[in-house]
């Protein structure tokens, strides 16, 4: 098989939940055992960091990666969904696994993977750990992929656990309270590990406690530190705030555990994330006159920063090119979205987008108007016509709606 065949393969053979949703999720580590076990654990072979959260765990992964690639070490990135290329997924110093390395996995282990039904993220997860130990990387750092818990990433004893915070986004799967949702995150936190948890929230704050009480595992609440520094970085959205102070603890933590990481790595590491991980679509500008922005915000939590932020930009009038899955919880959302802006609705290209015109009519039930396009380049082409150069174009509602575009 070519690369591509091998990633189609992946793609469509087996479950896979960015496209089908709930039939993907598998509510056991069972399948990623038994691969740990037939790879001869690679997970042992290498440091880690596990980094969990409802939202800005990938922000929070890209920086933790470009500051101790500033330091000097040979670091292993592991996050999802992927953009454009499924080999985003997997990093060693910002740069894409090989398509040679891709095939070669697959090809090895493809009668494994078919026998024992394996999903395309539990697949994936073992292609990266046995990438990491190959390639012998000082430190990886593992994003949670949904939940934490029974996330085929929760094998790996790493040096520090990260919890950014929680909101009620996959309820199918996790359950439809906060205090069920840490629950389920708070699988991360392992026996005498310390966790550092990004945000106090009410709701989930005990059980994050209790849970770490009962592992014996020191527990740390970003928000409740003061930091003596502040860094500038090149992800500009204003919730990066709260990721990089996060990130400031996990790294004060990681530094009492023997890594070097000087004020330089620091300074420069939350100042190039883009240029050392090839991170894209934080608020991301993409042109001027008109001003068009990009964000991957996709629930509650993340379009309420989104918005806010975005209603502080200067204009005369606002798009917003806008498409979501459809297991999004739609009405949930529109409350935190402007009323008074010209609306261009689209389905992302995958199984699982909802389509434009299902969005817009759901949109209308709650008295905003707008057009349903065929596709999201459709949608932004349309929204570039109607635009003045004093408007401002937003392009965002789900991952795979900015992938598009990128």
């Amino acid at each position: 098989m070519t690369y591509q065949d091998t990633v189609n393969w992946m793609f469509q053979q087996l479950p896979m939940y960015q496209n089908q949703g709930k039939s993907a999720y598998k509510a056991n580590l069972d399948n990623t055992l038994h691969l740990a076990k037939h790879l001869q654990h690679p997970e042992h072979n290498f440091k880690s960091i596990h980094v969990a959260g409802t939202n800005g765990k990938g922000s929070t992964s890209h920086m933790l990666a470009s500051i101790f690639q500033e330091a000097g070490y040979k670091v292993g990135l592991y996050t999802s969904p992927h953009l454009k290329d499924f080999r985003e997924r997997i990093k060693i110093n910002g740069k894409d696994i090989s398509e040679a390395f891709v095939m070669k996995f697959i090809n090895s282990h493809q009668n494994f993977f078919e026998t024992h039904t394996l999903s395309f993220f539990e697949m994936t997860v073992g292609m990266a750990f046995e990438y990491f130990s190959e390639e012998k990387v000082d430190i990886a750092i593992i994003e949670v992929g949904m939940g934490g818990r029974l996330d085929s990433t929760n094998i790996i004893t790493p040096e520090v656990s990260i919890i950014t915070n929680i909101g009620l986004d996959h309820t199918q799967f996790l359950g439809n309270t906060l205090q069920a949702i840490a629950f389920e995150k708070g699988g991360v936190i392992k026996p005498h590990i310390p966790v550092v948890i990004g945000e106090t929230q009410y709701e989930t704050e005990n059980v994050f406690k209790e849970l770490a009480d009962a592992r014996h595992a020191e527990i740390y609440f970003a928000d409740q530190q003061e930091n003596e520094k502040s860094y500038v970085s090149d992800l500009k959205g204003n919730y990066q705030e709260k990721n990089k102070t996060t990130v400031l603890l996990a790294i004060k933590i990681l530094r009492k555990k023997s890594f070097e990481i000087s004020e330089e790595a620091l300074k420069l590491g939350f100042l190039n994330v883009v240029k050392n991980t090839g991170l894209h679509g934080r608020w991301e500008i993409l042109q001027e006159n008109p001003k068009i922005i990009c964000d991957t915000a996709h629930n509650k939590e993340g379009l309420q920063y989104a918005m806010t932020q975005l209603l502080n930009e200067n204009f005369e009038r606002l798009h917003l090119v806008f498409g979501v899955v459809n297991d999004k919880d739609v009405a949930s959302i529109i409350p935190l979205l402007p009323k008074d802006a010209l609306y261009y609705f689209c389905k992302p290209n995958i199984p699982r987008g909802l389509e434009a015109a299902v969005l817009r009519d759901i949109f209308s039930d709650h008295g905003i108007e707008g057009n349903a396009y065929k596709s999201v380049q459709m949608a932004l082409s349309a929204a570039k016509q109607h635009a003045a150069a004093s408007d401002v174009i937003y392009v965002g509602g789900s991952t795979f709606v900015v992938a598009e575009i990128i």
